[in-house]
């Protein structure tokens, strides 16, 4: 819980950035908050400063930071609650902004945005699905039986009623009430709905002997409803809740006060769902079925280029909801010919998303990451590749191009060697059953498997080569050190006590000598109030010392444990035998780096010497990037300690004394 001493802070800090409706997000780092701004004119710098809780303000990078000081995490813990910010400082309101992200990025933006609360769950729910049909699949329990159905259903009840769930997500996105946008996606799944989409009573058939032919199976107020089965897609859902938001908004202006809590749902739901029938699913189910026809056309015309279209392209149209005209077509050539080709391209893409997510898996330095992308990973194998997507790839824009590459270049085998798929089957590698007919098995299978590991190396290839810079994001890193810097706090807390019981034991002591700190780097004194960095000059952070480094090798400056190791590499904290909390701070803004020309060497919680070498740091590369590579050491327990002097001039080493705490 957060520390409610720092509330009034919270709210003055918030009313002075102009307010929550002018925040766009915010994280902290070891000493400061860092808001993104809509404008950040709003925001009052004289009032901040002014403030004894803040040290000062300082604009750089696109961000505004209001620096507080080592208690920075708990002051973030109250701005989030007094703000009613949602987890990780993320204001969720309908604010895009348009100036500095393009249509796409926002689109992916949105959807990542969405899916990020329940990842963790959606990769569950997958590698449950997949190592299920794996059993039936092998032998181990039957198909037929109780617990196979359960378990199934376990896993795939997740994904076949994922438009109830992004109901919830894309509700708080767009700022709509939650319980409505569950029951948006409710009705888009309700079974008696789906009985009607499946029903061989037609009605009438729209634009009988097009390619939009479509058979209506109900009516509402005696107008045709195109319906689609919606269960386990994205697109239609948020696009409903998206329109939901603007009839909220006008429900809010229309309806009073005093009945909008029951009124104003009662006017979204009913205007909502309808419209989503009727414009929404039709819209969807005409792309599918034009979608198809183009395809099928260019089969006809070359394998190869509608190989190329389908693999690239399938995760892109189940993401719209727009993939069912393939599929629709696939059952039609199946009952026609009794084989399809189109439908079997689509299989490569789930290996070269696995591809991309394997490689992603050794490049990222996010251990939150690699805990989304291992399970993502196991359920994309038996097919389930949701978690991959909207968990590892389509955040990182070029990941996600990249495992469409993959797909377009993997499905390549299954024309050129004229595959056909003669049943439906699962995706991954539960699709080989598809390609099993009467006739040229050995020589399907072979074409099968080189699909797989065309797609697969394709994925992989592609992400190693071109993708390295999509992996940690800048918004990633900073989450992840506010995160460490939290859990830090905590630690510090935990040893405390221990640390003023010794240096209470310590002052006692008549004849104890001063403790002493060795130059973390070997290079030039730089006296601290020179740094150009306020945060640091000013002392906010606590009293030491900077150094112009000669070398770039980072070492403990005594003998003590690892507090913390920034994922990037540019800072590290340490406890001293002696009880000094220090802080190492390689160079100004060089988070910004994302750890090029950073290597650590140490761990958090590792017992280290003096002298014993923490980070390798590549003073060229930090240089040519255009930032200061001056190393700051100071004591940020510096209360605690009568004084803290600095007794080294000019060029110094590490076995140089360069600080005493007395």
């Amino acid at each position: 819980m957060a520390d409610h001493g720092y509330r009034d802070l919270a709210q003055f800090i918030i009313d002075n950035v102009g307010g929550k409706s002018n925040i766009v997000s915010v994280v902290h780092c070891t000493t400061r908050l860092r808001f993104k701004l809509k404008d950040e004119a709003k925001a009052n710098d004289d009032a901040l400063k002014a403030n004894d809780g803040v040290v000062t303000v300082v604009k750089a990078g696109g961000q505004y930071q209001v620096v507080i000081g080592t208690h920075v995490d708990k002051v973030y813990d109250d701005v989030l609650a007094v703000g009613g910010l949602s987890g990780g400082g993320q204001v969720a309101d309908d604010y895009e902004d348009k100036e500095n992200m393009s249509l796409v990025d926002r689109f992916i933006d949105l959807i990542s945005g969405i899916f990020t609360p329940f990842l963790g769950v959606m990769a569950a729910a997958g590698m449950i699905q997949g190592l299920t049909s794996a059993m039936g699949s092998f032998g181990w329990i039957s198909q037929n039986s109780g617990t196979y159905n359960i378990l199934y259903g376990t896993g795939n009840a997740f994904f076949y009623f994922l438009p109830l769930v992004l109901g919830i997500t894309a509700a708080r996105k767009f700022n709509v009430n939650e319980f409505v946008g569950m029951a948006i996606g409710g009705a888009m799944v309700y079974p008696k709905i789906l009985a009607l989409y499946n029903s061989k009573t037609v009605l009438m058939t729209l634009f009988k002997g097009s390619v939009l032919a479509s058979p209506i199976h109900a009516t509402f107020f005696k107008i045709p409803v195109i319906l689609m089965d919606y269960s386990s897609t994205v697109i239609p859902i948020i696009l409903a809740i998206w329109f939901a938001s603007y009839v909220q908004k006008l429900m809010m202006k229309l309806i009073p006060g005093v009945v909008q809590l029951f009124l104003v749902p009662f006017g979204v739901l009913l205007i909502t769902v309808p419209v989503t029938f009727l414009v929404i699913g039709p819209v969807a189910t005409w792309a599918a079925d034009l979608i198809a026809a183009i395809i099928q056309a260019v089969i006809n015309f070359s394998p190869v280029v509608a190989a190329l279209l389908v693999g690239g392209f399938w995760q892109i149209l189940v993401m719209f909801g727009v993939h069912w005209g393939i599929v629709a077509a696939f059952y039609t050539e199946l009952s026609t010919q009794g084989w399809d080709q189109m439908f079997l391209f689509s299989v490569a893409v789930c290996f070269s998303q696995i591809g991309v997510v394997t490689a992603i898996i050794f490049q990222t330095k996010n251990p939150k990451t690699k805990a989304i992308a291992v399970p993502a990973l196991i359920s994309g194998i038996f097919g389930v590749t949701e978690p991959a997507i909207y968990g590892v790839t389509l955040p990182r824009k070029r990941s996600f191009i990249l495992s469409c590459l993959g797909g377009a270049i993997g499905a390549v085998p299954f024309a050129l060697g004229g595959v056909k798929a003669f049943s439906m089957a699962g995706m991954g590698v539960f699709a080989f059953p598809m390609v099993i007919g009467k006739t040229n098995v050995t020589s399907s299978l072979i074409w099968w498997l080189a699909a797989v590991i065309v797609s697969y190396v394709a994925g992989l290839s592609l992400q190693l080569l071109f993708g390295k810079s999509a992996v940690d994001t800048p918004e990633e890193l900073a989450k992840l050190q506010a995160d460490a810097v939290t859990e830090v706090g905590a630690q510090a807390a935990n040893v405390k006590e221990q640390a003023v019981k010794q240096q209470v034991q310590a002052a006692m002591a008549a004849d104890k000598a001063a403790t002493q700190l060795n130059a973390p780097v070997s290079g030039q004194v730089v006296p601290l109030a020179e740094v150009k960095d306020e945060v640091f000059s000013s002392g906010a952070m606590g009293q030491g010392i900077a150094i112009l480094p000669s070398d770039g090798i980072l070492r403990a400056p005594a003998d003590g444990k690892i507090a913390l190791v920034f994922p990037t590499g540019h800072a590290v904290g340490m406890n001293t035998d002696a009880g000094a909390e220090v802080l190492m701070h390689i160079g100004m803004d060089t988070v910004n780096l994302e750890g090029r020309g950073f290597e650590t060497l140490v761990e958090k919680d590792q017992v280290v010497k003096a002298g014993d070498p923490l980070v390798k740091f590549d003073l060229q590369v930090i240089k040519e990037a255009g930032y200061e590579t001056t190393t700051i050491m100071v004591i940020t327990n510096s209360n605690q300690y009568h004084e803290i002097t600095p007794v080294a001039q000019g060029n110094v080493t590490t076995t140089d004394t360069v600080l005493t705490l007395d």
